[in-house]
């Protein structure tokens, strides 16, 4: 299977292409089968390839001349190992169930064809992101992957909201993509090879300085901070929101923002040659952690919170990752890519339901008519909570023991309190939406199938995603980095204590949000009242501690007033020293031909007045010589 896995990326494009050529001609119907076979079919050869590569570990590389450059040779093609073979799941799969359940969510949207589209153009690229074979090549379905998602978070263009989001997401992963861009050339300068295998080599074989590995390692690190929403580059993500529910579910949740965590990664052996390195990607993801989730206690839109704990979720992966916790930080990926993009297909079943209400303080009293979305939705909260025997539990106990035994002891009370902040508001938005008393102004509709039956796949893996850390003889943790010289986290046994900390901090978590919210002692006025005092602590949560205000101050509004500055110098001084020129040369043209008037003797004239001048400046240079 591993052999022909080139063929698993070029199905959603042919999609693509055939949707974008005929979008006029198809109907909503045949554009949403042609999409969704086409993922279907890559997300069969993605299982074939999975299963394939858990008996056969040794990676399948297949590799074509791309550009010669001197003696060097540069190719494209694809790498099959265990760690993109998991990826090539959880993308394509997560990707067909969001195509089958935007069928119903985009009912009667004028552009499904053009969606559809999109998705294809998404899908292709993230696959081809993690099929490189070369750090190059990557970097091209980086920028494409960039731009699928400002397509999709702007599709509904005609609202402010989303043209202003899809800006920002652009140009806020641009900055990060700088850093990757820069990376890519020093290693190209200093290994003189973009394949991952060479420049593994010759960082492990000490070829390159400890500081240009550190150097590389910060800026390939920089390029994951902006797709993966870490802080400072974090704030994009919470407004994409504006765009479409699948696009959330499947750009937001389970894949794009999860290619910076899988970028660190597939780079790990570069980052494990740098402490430096691993240090800033640890507490950089735990200040994220822990910086999100306590934005998450107070925000009303539905998807925003489930926003905010995808970026809190990121930090999480990074914070494991930096703590040597290799598998830990994969696992917990795989792990929240199902569960997140259950809690975000769900969000949108009761959008769906509420006519596209999505403040949470008009909602309520769900349980008794939507009562299957509210269980897969309380499954999907529990699992993120961190209860076992779901998902989330046994992904964040491997991440706070790998912090533990690294030493961390800083980064795991942060991660405590992180699991302990993420179960309360995940709670928080479960009581306020499906419990006490109805508060919606409208009649709910009834969900659509289409759009449920992806949510049920969807609880599978995260009711039993879990149970790959209690493979016999750490099954998974040996599968996924034999052969790659990773280790598989820091070394020791985990205390014996810490599950039952991690259950205890969520119990407690969710006890607090029902005395808070889910006996009904909150009524909707109260919650609307929250946010009133505008410098309280509350104040400083819902407005995310002021970032986006102060990059408002501190980076748009002095380059708008340089742009006002060099415009205005650029229309009043440059033109119109341009046009001064051009209008002295038209008057010095005009005297001329006014001079030429055809008569003989002031030819002679203006002669004769030349050669006296001619002479006398002759005579002048005589005397005064």
């Amino acid at each position: 299977m591993s052999d022909i896995a080139w063929l698993i990326p070029l199905f959603p494009l042919l999609a693509f292409l055939l949707l974008t050529m005929g979008a006029r001609r198809f109907s909503d119907g045949v554009a949403s089968l042609i999409a969704s076979g086409a993922v279907l079919i890559s997300a069969g050869l993605s299982v074939g390839v999975l299963i394939e590569k858990v008996s056969m570990v040794a990676p399948t590389t297949l590799r074509w001349r791309w550009l010669s450059l001197g003696d060097q040779s540069i190719s494209f093609g694809v790498e099959v190992n265990q760690l993109n073979a998991l990826m090539l799941v959880v993308v394509s799969v997560v990707s067909l169930l969001v195509h089958i359940y935007a069928r119903g969510y985009m009912a009667g949207d004028r552009r499904v064809p053009a969606f559809y589209a999109y998705l294809s153009l998404f899908t292709f690229s993230m696959l081809g992101l993690v099929l490189s074979p070369n750090l190059l090549q990557l970097y091209v379905f980086w920028e494409l992957v960039g731009v699928c998602s400002f397509l999709l978070i702007g599709f509904w263009y005609f609202k402010p909201e989303a043209k202003r989001a899809a800006r920002k997401a652009f140009i806020l992963t641009r900055i990060g993509d700088v850093g990757l861009f820069i990376a890519v050339i020093l290693i190209f300068w200093q290994v003189g090879s973009f394949d991952w295998g060479p420049i593994f080599t010759a960082v492990e074989a000490g070829k390159v300085a400890p500081e240009m590995i550190t150097l590389i390692a910060l800026l390939i690190f920089v390029g994951a901070v902006g797709k993966s929403g870490q802080f400072p580059l974090h704030s994009w993500l919470p407004d994409a929101m504006e765009g479409p529910t699948p696009v959330s579910a499947l750009i937001h949740a389970a894949t794009m923002v999860a290619a910076g965590v899988y970028l660190v990664a597939r780079a790990f052996p570069i980052f494990e040659a740098s402490d430096i390195a691993l240090d800033t990607v640890t507490y950089v993801g735990a200040f994220t952690a822990i910086f999100a989730a306590s934005v998450g206690l107070v925000q009303h839109d539905i998807k925003r919170v489930l926003a905010w704990s995808t970026v809190s979720q990121l930090g999480y992966m990074m914070l494991a990752l930096g703590s040597s916790g290799y598998v830990a930080g994969v696992f917990h990926l795989t792990t929240h890519a199902s569960f997140k993009a259950l809690l975000f297909l769900g969000a949108g079943a009761v959008i769906t339901a509420l006519h596209h209400e999505q403040d949470i303080r008009q909602m309520g009293g769900l349980w008794k008519t939507q009562r299957v979305v509210g269980w897969l939705f309380l499954l999907g909260c529990l699992a993120i909570a961190g209860i076992p025997p779901f998902s989330g539990f046994f992904s964040k106990e491997e991440i706070l023991t790998a912090a533990w035994l690294d030493g961390r002891i800083d980064v795991f009370i942060l991660g405590v309190i992180t699991a302990f902040l993420t179960a309360f508001y995940m709670f928080r938005l479960f009581f306020l939406v499906f419990m006490g008393g109805k508060k919606a102004k409208v009649e709910e509709t009834r969900v659509p199938r289409i759009m449920i039956w992806p949510i049920i796949v969807l609880a599978l893996p995260t009711v039993g995603a879990g149970f790959l850390a209690w493979l016999p003889e750490h099954g998974f943790s040996h599968w996924l980095t034999e052969g790659t010289g990773i280790a598989a986290g820091p070394e020791g046994e985990s205390p014996g204590w810490l599950p039952l900390l991690t259950v205890l901090i969520s119990v407690v978590g969710i006890g607090l949000a029902w005395l808070r919210y889910g006996r009904g002692r909150v009524n909707s006025a109260q919650v609307e009242a929250e946010p009133a005092k505008e410098f309280s602590i509350h104040g400083l949560l819902s407005h995310a501690y002021y970032v986006d205000d102060l990059y408002r101050w501190v980076f748009v509004k002095p380059y708008r007033w340089i742009s006002l500055a060099l415009t205005w110098l650029d229309r009043y001084v440059i033109a119109g020293l341009v046009k001064g020129i051009g209008l002295l040369f038209q008057n010095l043209g005009r005297i001329g031909s006014t001079m030429q008037n055809g008569q003989a003797q002031t030819y002679a004239l203006v002669s004769l007045l030349g050669l006296v001048i001619l002479i006398m400046g002759l005579s002048a240079g005589r005397w005064f010589g």
